[in-house]
């Protein structure tokens, strides 16, 4: 039996099911948790520990908790290359919090 690479089996599907397999990669990559962050933006934790200037026991830490100041979180964020933006979800629409654009700097 003959293997094919992942590229050969997407261009041998039919057009609507590469758009399916196209549709759930990215919902899968829409929202995951910080380690899975980290890890898509390849640094390790040691690595992100010496940018944010702490051990990296405690980037595992952060990693692990649930509830998380937005401090924190904005470093962590910022530590990957990003810019963190909080908004509130309605289901006619959303809304960008802004009070939290400008801590820690």
């Amino acid at each position: 039996m003959s293997t094919r690479n992942f590229r050969q089996l997407i261009e041998a599907m039919p057009p609507a099911r590469r758009q399916k397999v196209e549709k759930r990669f990215q919902e899968s990559i829409a929202a995951m948790p910080l380690d899975a962050l980290r890890k898509a933006r390849e640094m390790t934790q040691l690595q992100l520990g010496q940018v944010l200037g702490v051990h990296q026991s405690e980037v595992s830490k952060i990693e692990n908790r649930a509830d998380i100041c937005v401090s924190t979180l904005i470093e962590y964020v910022e530590a990957l290359g990003g810019h963190l933006e909080i908004r509130a979800v309605f289901p006619d629409r959303e809304v960008r919090i802004s009070q939290f654009e400008d801590v820690n700097r």
